[in-house]
């Protein structure tokens, strides 16, 4: 299995998210490729401002291993993580962050903020391995976009 098999399941997630009533976003954290945690994006019904599908899945994994350091992972997201979750990343000392969908696709109605977390990632003394992968990137994209549409 590849980055792609698990960027399907988390964009997979982002539909259920949506399902649900949340917002767009999938995550799948996986360790020695087996799926370890998922999350979806769904602050809005939980009244959880901290409540993104990244974040949920490394509250999940931490859980499941017992412990706050993921380094034997890596976290799969439908959509670029906002600055909340690269940070929460960051401190879960995950090495590596791939993602289907840049920011700069979707509506900065519903992507807050200007920031930018490779311009981060180079300020911080620990790197995490951020890879955009635009093999699926449309079909994140196409989530998102039916979820814009319907607001």
């Amino acid at each position: 299995m590849d980055d792609q098999y698990f960027l399907k399941k988390a964009i997979e997630l982002s539909q259920q998210s949506v399902d649900i009533g949340g917002y767009p976003v999938g995550a799948v954290i996986v360790q020695n490729g087996a799926v370890l945690a998922t999350g979806l994006s769904n602050g809005k019904n939980l009244h959880d401002p901290t409540s993104h599908a990244e974040t949920a899945a490394i509250r999940e994994a931490a859980n499941k291993l017992g412990e706050r350091d993921l380094v034997n992972v890596i976290l799969y997201s439908s959509l670029e993580p906002c600055v909340m979750c690269y940070a929460a990343s960051f401190w879960a000392h995950i090495p590596k962050v791939v993602f289907a969908c840049s920011r700069q696709k979707v509506s900065q109605e519903y992507y807050e903020g200007n920031h930018d977390i490779f311009a981060l990632n180079e300020k911080g003394k620990r790197k995490i391995n951020l890879v955009h992968d635009v093999g699926l990137e449309g079909e994140a994209l196409k989530v998102i976009q039916e979820w814009e549409r319907s607001k």
